[in-house]
């Protein structure tokens, strides 16, 4: 099989550009391949056996690609890494938070996995990575411990910039119950007592 650049374009596009080995041999690449366009410049390897266009600029969330694209295409960015791809508050997660399938390995050196149950209305595309909702994200970091300050901050800037309703926010807190529940209540009574 010859290499097909068009295939493995439209495979890096909707991934923002980064691919894994194993989807440019499924159209093609030998490994000989993949190390000639890293040679001519055609392909920037970024990790071990995932490489990204040089035409697509680097995303400043290169990390998570990596951490996803080594998950599984069914896995979805979450806890305080979506916090951070959001920007919803100022918390620098120290390891990448990945909720992946039941059937997933469970060990992959420097990430959290989680095996959380994730509907699919919970699951959104930020900056052209999978990641859990506003309003999903917001529960989740809150049942994991997040400082409320931290959850406080977040509910704010998730409904000034329209990422997320009240509404939304008091699914996710009927669901959970608990401290989501209460952390996310009266920050929204506040929001409307004020």
């Amino acid at each position: 099989m010859r290499p097909n650049y068009d295939l493995l374009y439209k495979i890096a596009e909707n991934q923002a550009g980064y691919f894994k080995a194993e989807q440019a041999r499924e159209v093609g690449f030998s490994w000989e391949r993949l190390s000639s366009n890293v040679k001519n410049g055609k392909f920037l390897r970024v990790d071990q056996g995932i490489y990204r266009l040089v035409h697509f600029p680097g995303s400043p969330f290169e990390d998570l690609f990596v951490a996803w694209l080594r998950t599984g295409p069914k896995s979805t960015i979450s806890h305080e890494s979506a916090l951070a791809v959001y920007e919803l508050t100022d918390v620098l997660p120290g390891t990448i938070h990945v909720i992946v399938p039941r059937t997933a390995s469970r060990r992959r050196k420097g990430l959290r996995l989680h095996t959380n149950r994730l509907e699919s209305q919970e699951i959104t595309k930020r900056k052209g990575l999978p990641v859990t909702t506003a309003a999903r994200t917001i529960a989740d970091v809150a049942a994991a411990g997040l400082a409320e300050e931290q959850i406080r901050q977040a509910i704010h800037e998730a409904l000034r910039l329209g990422l997320t309703s009240k509404e939304e926010l008091l699914v996710q807190a009927k669901n959970r119950g608990g401290r989501v529940a209460q952390i996310i209540q009266s920050t929204l009574n506040g929001d409307i007592d004020s």
